[in-house]
């Protein structure tokens, strides 16, 4: 068994080629859904490290919600992140982040962090950068996510090749969650499991819209299988026939989980 999921050069270029979407995109629902949970919270940051900020997603939403600019919010991601609002950006792995211990009041993600090789290990780091009251947002797709375009590539591979690879990241199961924050030394650990129906026009514009945002796969060379031309085809004609509502739309689940936790007395996480 390979010892990463992940390839982390991949991981980087498909990051360091995202492009913003024409239409308003998954990338953009997530961070709608996140800010919507930071406005309920009614308390004032000033401090913030943004994560897997690969566009200024979080920034639009934060804007349209109203909210007063941060003191500091600074988007680390791992490739250079392409924003067309000024501030702060650096180039940041998740496991190692090179900040200072405590430096942050708030740290957001929406999205990304569900393909890190070692989560124990980055929701350690963010706890170690959090202030004491300092709090961790972050958004993971779960379960159900992507459903009906998993359904789909599976078919359309058994049904060409007589077997099926592995095409979508690997979601976090809600059940464990709580227990990664409670082992990463956060206090007051939140999971909060949502659905979210999207629709497009076509399959392939959502196979764009994944492209575009970074989220293309990005498994270790001993896990990776190319996509075949025909397999893709009979998989977006399932999708087409198989997933459509009485407007024409294909719907798209999309299932999140919400992780909320504070950051805890100062010394790290237990042992």
């Amino acid at each position: 068994m390979p010892t990463r999921l992940f390839d982390p050069a991949l991981l980087r270029r498909r990051r360091a080629r995202t492009r913003p979407p024409r239409d308003p995109s998954f990338r953009d629902e997530l961070a709608v859904r996140l800010v919507d949970r930071l406005v309920d919270l009614r308390r004032r940051f000033t401090t913030v490290l943004e994560l897997a900020a690969a566009d200024d997603a979080v920034s639009r939403a934060l804007a349209a919600a109203g909210l007063p600019p941060f003191s500091l919010h600074l988007r680390a991601d791992l490739a250079p992140p392409r924003l067309d609002r000024p501030g702060p950006a650096v180039v940041a792995d998740p496991e190692r982040l090179p900040f200072a211990a405590g430096l942050f009041d708030l740290v957001l993600a929406a999205g990304g962090l569900h393909r890190i090789d070692d989560l124990p290990r980055a929701l350690a780091e963010i706890r170690r950068v959090l202030a004491r009251d300092g709090l961790l947002l972050a958004l993971f797709p779960a379960g159900s996510s992507l459903v009906e375009l998993r359904t789909c590539l599976i078919e359309a591979e058994l049904e060409i090749l007589g077997g099926a690879a592995l095409r979508v990241s690997p979601t976090l199961d809600p059940r464990d969650a709580a227990a990664l924050l409670q082992r990463a030394g956060f206090d007051s650990p939140v999971v909060d499991v949502e659905r979210v129906d999207l629709a497009y026009r076509d399959p392939f514009r959502l196979l764009l819209d994944l492209r575009a945002v970074g989220e293309s796969a990005a498994f270790a060379p001993e896990l990776r299988r190319p996509l075949r031309r025909d397999v893709l085809a009979r998989a977006l004609e399932l999708y087409r026939t198989r997933f459509v509502r009485p407007d024409g739309t294909h719907p798209v689940t999309v299932e999140l989980i919400l992780l909320a936790g504070f950051g805890g007395p100062p010394g790290g996480p237990p042992g």
